[in-house]
């Protein structure tokens, strides 16, 4: 399999005056994308940067983000996206822990000041030896002293560009996994996972470069959800890339609008937020005319907003399931066909799943079809492994197969449904709780609009549920009154104890509600 890049390649050579990446009044067709991203490669390989070389970014949702990008993979080094809400410890941390040779960084705003904590982390990585400043207007100069900006960077340079050979199992991508304890993990994606995670477009969305969708572009770049579906997805179509630095519900709708956008991506709290936005004002069904796949996936999706949507926009939201060590994308839900409301579909082309006891062993789903087991998957979306963590990648990949961390169940036609992340499972007094089962029938009340459930410790019974409620615009509802009415739901064992009103939820860059940080 080719590079990585040759998605962009690909794309440039056959439709050259197409429009690939729109952000406000830029417009950028695929010859200039991929004219700029050789420059970015040249400048890489005149510093030294070459094959096997790891290249940091951190870089919100501009047109910045998969020019680098793609002239990292050209120059034959690999890409290691930052969370831009990382503080420099945090990215000194990641600068070390992936040997970066090289790191490029957005300058930031006023509230978000990117430049300042990168260089500080720069500063802080002697093995880092060239610290790039991406500035919004190019012509700018380097606010931070002595680092070369993006424009200068560029500015000798020539548009074109040998790309480098690689192997199938060179890293492309070391994409860090935070999970719910430890220090992060850098999951290494190859060229080929991620590269058949993009093309998977094709039988999964019926994709097709002849008539290209147009993608709004609201998940982060620097996750593996927005940087496969979105980024490479659509530029292995010839597609068009509509980008949206921060989500805000208002300014997605506008563009959908005004773009005629055909694909959107997004996590559960992002549709739960264009939802919530919508007025008299919003001309919801011109967005609906040309909206042909809404995909979510990150967390579970909650049947009241998969109903919502349906009803609002009359487009039924795909759920699909996966994570950064499977490219993302390891199931999805079948285009076309009637979804099964809280299933995230059936394993994609070429990869399989199955449900596995904590000794790797299958579940016996002969006594119990509905039996709980933690997901496995195999497949060519599997890392080659944590970068240099043996230990906890013989841990997490045995023959194959990927154990997940989250449980599930299996139905009689091969759906998968995700009970529950298993770090989050409950253990109340010996039963199994599930938030998620609890997070949802609390949504069904009229007056509820979000809900995180989590355990707390207690004395005698392990841990005991709590829940927190945004309420629905305009609705009284008191926690006394939930708890009241969780009673008259839920198995005793079950409903929370303890209900709190919120106004918001913790949630982290990429839409997900921070639980860990609930107490």
């Amino acid at each position: 399999m080719p590079n990585l890049s040759a998605l962009l390649e690909g794309s440039a050579a056959t439709y050259p005056t197409r429009e690939a990446l729109v952000l406000g009044d830029t417009r950028l067709s695929y010859a200039q994308v991929d004219g700029a991203a050789n420059q970015v490669a040249n400048f890489l390989v005149a510093n030294g940067i070459g094959p096997g070389d790891k290249v940091a970014l951190t870089c919100p949702n501009l047109p910045f983000f998969p020019i680098v990008y793609y002239g990292i993979l050209k120059a034959g080094a690999t890409v290691v996206p930052l969370n831009v809400l990382l503080k420099a410890r945090e990215v000194a941390y990641h600068l070390a822990d992936s040997d970066a040779k090289a790191y490029f960084c957005f300058e930031g705003t006023p509230d978000l000041p990117m430049a300042q904590e990168g260089a500080a982390a720069f500063e802080q990585t002697p093995a880092c030896e060239q610290l790039v400043v991406i500035t919004a207007d190019p012509a700018a100069p380097s606010p931070v002293e002595g680092a070369t900006t993006l424009g200068a960077a560029m500015a000798d340079q020539a548009p074109t560009f040998q790309t480098r050979e690689v192997a199938d199992d060179d890293t492309a991508v070391i994409l860090y996994t935070s999970g719910t304890t430890g220090q992060p993990k850098g999951a290494e994606l190859t060229h080929a996972n991620m590269t058949s995670n993009a093309l998977v477009g094709a039988p999964l969305f019926k994709a097709d470069a002849e008539t290209p969708d147009t993608y709004l572009c609201v998940l982060p770049l620097f996750h593996s959800f927005g940087q496969t579906v979105i980024q490479n997805g659509a530029f292995a179509f010839g597609g068009t890339v509509v980008l949206l630095p921060r989500f805000e519900a208002q300014a997605a709708l506008g563009l959908m609008l005004n773009e005629r956008v055909t694909f959107f991506a997004g996590v559960p709290t992002m549709y739960w937020g264009l939802l919530g936005a919508l007025d008299d004002s919003v001309d919801v069904s011109s967005i609906a005319q040309n909206l042909r796949v809404a995909a979510a996936g990150g967390s579970a999706l909650p049947g009241e907003v998969h109903k919502a949507f349906r009803e609002r926009f009359g487009v039924t939201i795909l759920e699909g399931y996966g994570l950064s060590e499977t490219s993302p994308v390891a199931s999805f839900s079948v285009f076309g066909e009637e979804p099964r409301v809280g299933s995230v579909g059936v394993p994609i082309p070429d990869v399989e799943m199955r449900l596995i006891n904590p000794d790797w062993s299958e579940v016996d789903r002969s006594s119990d079809p509905d039996a709980v087991g933690e997901i496995a998957i195999k497949g060519p979306n599997i890392m080659k492994g944590y970068y240099d963590r043996p230990d906890a990648t013989a841990e997490a990949i045995h023959d194959g197969w990927f154990r997940s961390g989250d449980l599930g169940r299996m139905d009689a036609d091969g759906y998968y449904y995700i009970v529950d992340r298993s770090k989050d499972m409950i253990i109340r007094g010996g039963y199994n709780v599930y938030p998620r089962e609890i997070e949802e029938i609390l949504m069904t009340h009229p007056a509820v609009s979000l809900a995180a459930v989590i355990g707390v410790p207690h004395e005698s019974l392990g841990e005991e549920i709590k829940a927190f409620v945004i309420p629905e615009k305009g609705a009284e509802v008191t926690g006394e009154e939930l708890l009241a009415w969780g009673k008259e739901q839920f198995a005793a064992f079950k409903y929370p104890r303890e209900v709190e009103i919120v106004p918001n939820l913790p949630m982290t860059a990429t839409g997900k509600i921070l639980k860990r940080e609930l107490g």
